[in-house]
């Protein structure tokens, strides 16, 4: 039962990845990338003006004991000056005390400054790092979209080149049907030709009839033909056949009888 448990859950994993590939668009993952980067440059900078404030702080600080500290050794100096030991050698012992702040502020001056420093050579490095993926990722998703256009364009002429398949077809058994038509369209004009089927219209005639028709209108050329010829030569010519005359038959040599 595990087996087809695990079967099942490693089908499900196939089709939702084939899934999400399918519904995953290149261009707004490197957009997401993109952003991402942008905040993470931002939070350094953030950081690099917080050290650069600290620091700022500490200096106004050290500028605070440092004009304290020429205060008190004014003041030992006119203690001194006025006889009183005792007020000088205070005035002095609180000036050492200042005088060590102002060491201890200079020692976490200086590793904010080289903190800072870091953070800013980062902060570059980051910038620069951003702009090239930005433009790499400009340059990607022109390439995909130029892709995309290509692919669509190739299934819309596989979509021109299947109908122009069906229209061949169609054209093809258009083509057929005619020429079935036709030879059905010569075979009743020969059967009607030869008799073996009634013309209602009666126009259709018989083979001998034809036949007839065609040996009749021959003879009647050959008539008119030697007619012409008599005329010219200034013999009498044959009479014209009329409607229901006799046509005269002529021999090898074309004299009529």
């Amino acid at each position: 039962m595990s087996g087809v448990m695990k079967r099942m859950a490693m089908i499900f994993r196939a089709k939702a990845n084939k899934a999400l590939d399918k519904a995953e668009d290149p261009r707004e993952m490197l957009d997401y990338s993109y952003q991402k980067q942008l905040e993470l440059l931002q939070k350094v900078r953030r950081g690099v003006a917080d050290v650069a404030t600290s620091r700022k702080r500490l200096e106004l600080q050290m500028t605070g004991l440092q004009q304290q500290s020429g205060k008190l050794e004014d003041q030992g100096r006119k203690a001194l000056a006025l006889g009183r030991e005792d007020l000088a050698r205070e005035a002095l012992m609180r000036r050492s005390g200042v005088q060590q702040q102002i060491s201890d502020l200079g020692t976490q001056h200086q590793n904010l400054q080289a903190e800072e420093e870091k953070l800013v050579l980062a902060s570059q490095r980051l910038q620069a790092k951003v702009d090239a993926f930005r433009t790499r990722k400009e340059t990607i998703k022109a390439t995909y979209t130029a892709a995309e256009a290509q692919a669509r364009i190739g299934g819309a002429v596989a979509g021109i080149s299947e109908e122009m398949g069906d229209v061949g077809l169609a054209i093809q058994r258009a083509e057929d049907k005619t020429a079935q038509m036709q030879a059905r369209a010569g075979a009743i004009d020969e059967l009607l030709a030869s008799g073996a089927l009634d013309d209602p219209t009666g126009m259709a005639k018989d083979d001998i009839t034809a036949e007839l028709e065609r040996l009749s209108s021959t003879s009647d050329v050959e008539l008119e033909l030697e007619r012409m010829k008599a005329e010219l030569s200034g013999g009498t010519p044959p009479p014209a056949i009329g409607p229901g005359q006799p046509r005269p038959r002529f021999d090898k040599q074309g004299e009529g009888t």
